[in-house]
């Protein structure tokens, strides 16, 4: 009787840890991305890239945002099918880089 409402919990509540565990991942893999690239000036074809331009004309900034997406496992059956989409995450990486002319 109390079996069934117990392992439902169980499952809900791993699915939630599951979850925030992905977002924070991908979320530290987006930001390690966004810092190589910014290092190493390899840019996706899904990064932005964006000038900020400051009064000083010796200094000039350069913002790029990685974005990243992933599918997180699903340990409650039928559960994109009562969504009705895939679980997934999208986050992104902010980089700064400082260029000196």
């Amino acid at each position: 009787m109390v079996l069934i409402p117990l392992l439902t919990l169980f499952l809900i509540t791993s699915q939630l840890t599951i979850a925030v565990h992905g977002r924070n991942m991908a979320k530290i893999s987006a930001q390690d991305a966004a810092s190589n690239r910014a290092i190493s000036g390899n840019f996706r074809g899904s990064d932005t890239y964006l000038r900020i331009n400051s009064p000083d004309p010796n200094h000039n900034l350069d913002l790029v945002i990685s974005h990243e997406e992933r599918v997180l496992p699903s340990l409650i059956p039928g559960l994109s099918k009562v969504i009705g989409s895939n679980l997934g995450i999208k986050v992104s990486g902010l980089a700064l880089i400082e260029n000196q002319r």
